[in-house]
């Protein structure tokens, strides 16, 4: 039974600067479940950054990507094919600077009504 006024599927996009602190920068909502098509982090300094990249659920952290060098002007893809993430599942990132890494992340998320 659909459950009126929600959505059966929403594509979002995030982007964001990666800081110094881990966040989570996108979690699951209720009642949706997401795959993720694209996660990109891109250097826009002029020295190598690092970036780490990760999947967080029931508190359990698990690195997808860890002090991922990225060099100066290029981009790094962090998930090759898809991710599910279900409710209540967050992911999280950190960077080796608070400027310089630009990140993109696409998704859709799918009712689970």
């Amino acid at each position: 039974m659909a459950v009126a006024n929600a959505a059966i599927n929403v594509f979002q996009t995030i982007t964001d600067t990666v800081g110094l602190t881990t966040v989570g920068i996108y979690t699951a909502p209720v009642p949706y479940t997401s795959v993720v098509l694209l996660a990109q982090v891109t250097n826009i300094g002029s020295g190598t950054e690092t970036v780490t990249f990760g999947f967080s659920r029931n508190s359990v952290v698990t690195p997808i990507v860890q002090d991922l060098p990225i060099q100066s002007k290029d981009t790094a893809n962090l998930v090759v094919g898809k991710l599910v993430v279900e409710t209540g599942d967050t992911l999280t990132m950190v960077g080796s600077t608070s400027t310089d890494l630009k990140f993109i992340l696409s998704l859709l998320e799918t009712s689970n009504i």
